[in-house]
């Protein structure tokens, strides 16, 4: 029983069933703020493809340029060559 007194004693007092809540406090404002701040990118992002499209170009074509930007060199000339063969055995080129 004294064993139990000592480890209870050492836990801080904002555990709850081991856990530390103020920890697990700080992680969720942070997680809950960074969302927050994602949905105002997303606005934000969103708006700028609305003046893009009014300026008379393509989003959908935009958003396929970026993809492919975000892509390794190597790793996009390899889908493109699949692309490639595939449209011919499809007798598309």
């Amino acid at each position: 029983m004294a064993n139990m007194a000592a480890v209870k004693a050492e836990k801080p007092s904002n555990d709850v069933g081991g856990i530390a809540a103020e920890h697990l406090r700080q992680f969720i404002a942070r997680i809950e703020k960074l969302e927050e701040e994602k949905k105002v990118i997303a606005e934000d992002i969103k708006e700028v493809y609305a003046e893009a499209k009014g300026n008379g170009f393509d989003t959908k074509i935009i958003r396929q340029i970026i993809r492919l930007r975000k892509q390794e060199e190597a790793d996009r000339q390899e889908a493109e060559a699949l692309l490639d063969l595939y449209k011919q055995a499809l007798g598309m080129i």
